[in-house]
């Protein structure tokens, strides 16, 4: 293959011509034939640009020509736009004439207006009498179709006219004109709702030969939609031009007229009859879900059907087909998800499992996109249906669960006998003994799948049952309390002694978890050991706090019967003595938390009672106005003395001591001379923190001190802490909890 030609040089085009020393004598020749050639060119050249400057020379004048033309023109329409915004320039009694001219179009208009207002009652008549014919008929060939919507429209216009233009008449008029509208308002409703009738039945319109029908029904649906369109257009157009511009255009009164959407209501009935259709038959066979999906037969055909006949009956960009196979999917979805939830069955969940892989494989078969099948059925989880029983054990958990609440929250609310009692002699209930033998009955089953993961999951579920059963009964007792303290001769008795009962069934379904998870902790592996050991350790902290509710509902009682005595702390009743009250009070209700109250309970309650009245004992303290000193001293000694008598029979009396030392320091304090007082704050500071709140309230209730010794000791005492840096200790004590009033709700004790 040769090479390709390039550029030839003049040295080459010369040496094809001179070939041969003979060549020589045709130079001569040669280059006069070139010469020739140059001159034709030259020639040619010249006549071209000449040619070229005569045409740009011609274009320019004909864009001068255009340009002055343009100018002319847009003066005159300026001048004609000027003349058309103010013809009264030219025409001296153009006001006239268009009055005159506006009193015509007016009297025109109402004529015709009154003229349509009395026809249009028998135009009604005739279209009520046409709906109601295709009504009576929905599957049927709807003949009148076309024609009451036509007439319905012109009607719709003409009312929108009118309505428009009377915005500016009387409140009266425009009442007036809305009741003879009524009927026609009413008449429009019914078509509506005809059309949405014809909507919901397209697939038996098509069945039953009426295609035509369906074909009515969207060109009805087109026409409304370029309605709405042009309505929709105008409302911009009239907001965003100005509105004497906007008032010229009859047009822009769309904004009377109701906009109908009525293609989005056809696909939404369209869509709403699909999945009335699928619940339907659901219901049908509710009690046997096997034989609905047996029967679900019709659910192909429907397709088939679908893709041959009623495709052809809407325009392309309505997409039928898959608005079909979504919604038709999307309702199956629904009622397997029901199935799979029902679950009465560990058979019907097979079957809906077998169901499921048919389903796929005909659609499939159909060559039905997969994206119109998203989400999968059951969210492509059907796997879990295998796992059949797990559910069944939880559902029969929340059952049973739930049954046993209601009736013991119903015997704990009305309380019309008192609690059982158990073998040692101590109140309980059956609530937490029935409860675990049904969640070991459950844990037996999940045991036997050999499945840790299944076991786990069941583990879990009774840890949410466990944590309803206990948040409940933490309201429940909540409640009680409440009632009983607002209305309590409304109330029925024995709050005590079933809160007793059901602290003591708390314990006994805490045990009852660790002995759940020492049995079951070995069976797994560590992956499932570990959220099995958490949500049953966390069930049996729940247990705990249902019990500490139970015991602070107990001493919540106590303390509302004392709220008298208490009120009267460090006010004058007190000089004569309340604390024995107070103690008496106590020690009643602590025989009965002796006697039926769980060991490991009751140390925990006299506990948080002793906090509690040392608290009740410190506010009380903290907002007492002035005290007559000595005298307040010496019964704050008492007190102590008494209540400390009482407390160590409830608990060790060196606990008691640690926790009582508080006041042993409070009352070094309120005893103390001006130049001691600093040294027994001192000692109190450095267990208890500076509170220098309440240990100048403390100082000004002091009877025996004035303003200035006040004033001395709070000095020294804050100049003290501030060199020293004293702060508050990392455990916060029973002071962090002290409320001190401020000065004015301290003046108003007084």
């Amino acid at each position: 293959m040769a090479a390709p030609a390039g550029p030839v040089s003049a040295a080459q085009a010369i040496g094809e011509y001179l070939q041969s020393p003979d060549d020589l004598v045709k130079v001569s020749a040669f280059r006069k034939k070139l010469e020739k050639e140059k001159a034709s060119i030259d020639t040619r050249l010249k006549n071209g640009v000449k040619e070229q400057l005569q045409a740009t020379r011609l274009g320019l004048k004909k864009f001068l020509s255009t340009r002055d033309n343009v100018q002319a023109i847009k003066d005159e329409m300026m001048t004609i736009e000027k003349e058309c915004e103010d013809p009264s320039v030219r025409v001296a009694t153009f006001d006239q004439i268009s009055r005159v001219s506006m009193v015509h179009r007016n009297f025109e208009s109402t004529e015709e207006m009154v003229n349509n207002l009395l026809d249009m009652a028998a135009q009604l008549d005739d279209l009520e009498q046409m709906l109601a014919a295709d009504s009576r008929e929905i599957i049927g060939p709807s003949p009148n179709l076309l024609i009451i919507h036509f007439q319905l429209n012109q009607l719709e216009r003409f009312r929108n006219q009118t309505m428009h233009q009377a915005k500016k008449a009387s409140a009266k008029s425009q009442e007036t004109l809305t009741r003879w509208f009524e009927r026609l308002n009413k008449m429009i409703a019914a078509f509506d709702e005809h059309i949405l009738q014809l909507a919901q039945n397209v697939l038996p319109l098509v069945r039953a030969g009426h295609s035509d029908v369906v074909v009515k029904l969207i060109k009805i649906a087109e026409v409304e939609g370029k309605e709405d369109e042009k309505t929709v257009v105008m409302r911009f157009v009239k907001k965003a031009a100005k509105i004497d511009a906007a008032l010229k255009f009859k047009s822009l009164q769309a904004d009377a007229r109701v906009l109908k959407h009525y293609r989005s209501k056809i696909m939404k009935a369209i869509t709403q009859s699909i999945h009335d259709k699928i619940e339907d038959a659901y219901k049908s066979s509710e009690d046997n879900p096997v034989a609905f999906l047996g029967s679900l037969t019709w659910l192909y055909q429907d397709i088939l059907r679908v893709e041959s006949d009623v495709v052809p009956c809407f325009p392309k960009d309505y997409d039928i087909y898959s608005l079909y196979l979504r919604e038709y999917h999307k309702a199956l979805n629904g009622v397997v998800k029901k199935i799979a939830t029902a679950k009465s069955d560990a058979s019907v969940l097979l079957t809906l499992y077998d169901w499921l892989k048919e389903y796929k494989a005909n659609m499939k078969e159909l060559n039905v996109n997969p994206e119109l099948l998203e989400p999968p059925l059951l969210d492509g989880k059907e796997q879990t249906l295998i796992e059949d029983y797990v559910q069944l054990i939880i559902r029969k958990l929340d059952e049973w669960s739930k049954n046993l609440m209601k009736t013991e929250v119903a015997e704990f609310t009305k309380r019309s006998e008192p609690p059982e009692l158990d073998s040692d002699g101590l109140y309980g209930t059956q609530g937490g003994i029935i409860l675990f033998q049904m969640v070991n009955q459950q844990i037996d089953l999940a045991t036997e799948s050999g499945q840790g993961a299944i076991l786990a999951r069941v583990v879990g579920e009774t840890n949410r049952v466990m944590r309803g059963i206990q948040d409940q009964w933490s309201k429940v007792v909540e409640t009680e309390f409440k009632k009983q303290i607002e209305k309590p001769e409304e109330v029925a008795g024995g709050l005590v002694e079933y809160c007793i009962a059901l602290a003591n069934d708390q314990i006994k379904s805490a045990d009852f978890s660790e002995s759940l998870l020492a049995r079951i902790e070995p069976l797994v592996s560590e992956k499932y050991r570990v959220p099995i050991n958490e949500r049953l350790n966390d069930a049996i902290d729940g247990y705990l706090d249902v019990a500490k509710k139970c015991m602070q509902t107990l001493i919540d009682i106590i303390f509302n019967d004392l709220k008298p005595a208490t009120k009267n702390l460090f006010q004058l009743p007190w000089y004569d003595g309340v604390m024995k009250q107070i103690v008496e009070t106590m020690r009643d209700y602590m025989t009965d938390y002796q006697s039926y109250l769980n060991s490991s309970l009751l140390e925990l309650l006299v506990e948080d009672l002793i906090d509690t009245f040392l608290l009740t004992y410190l506010n009380a303290l903290a907002n007492a106005p002035k005290l007559k000193m000595p005298m307040a001293a010496e019964r704050f000694k008492e007190d102590i003395t008494e209540v400390f008598q009482f407390f160590i029979t409830l608990a060790p009396t060196k606990e008691v001591e640690a926790r009582f030392e508080v006041l042993e320091l409070i009352l070094a304090m309120l005893e103390a001379s001006k130049d001691i007082a600093f040294l027994s704050f001192w000692a109190f500071a450095k267990v208890h923190g500076p509170n220098i709140a309440f240990v100048e309230g403390l100082m000004k209730s002091r009877g025996d001190f004035d303003r200035s010794a006040v004033s001395e000791i709070m000095d020294s005492i804050k100049r003290k802490v501030k060199d020293e840096g004293l702060t508050d200790p990392p455990e916060p004590t029973i002071m962090k909890k002290v409320n001190v009033q401020n000065a004015f709700s301290r003046f108003l004790r007084t």
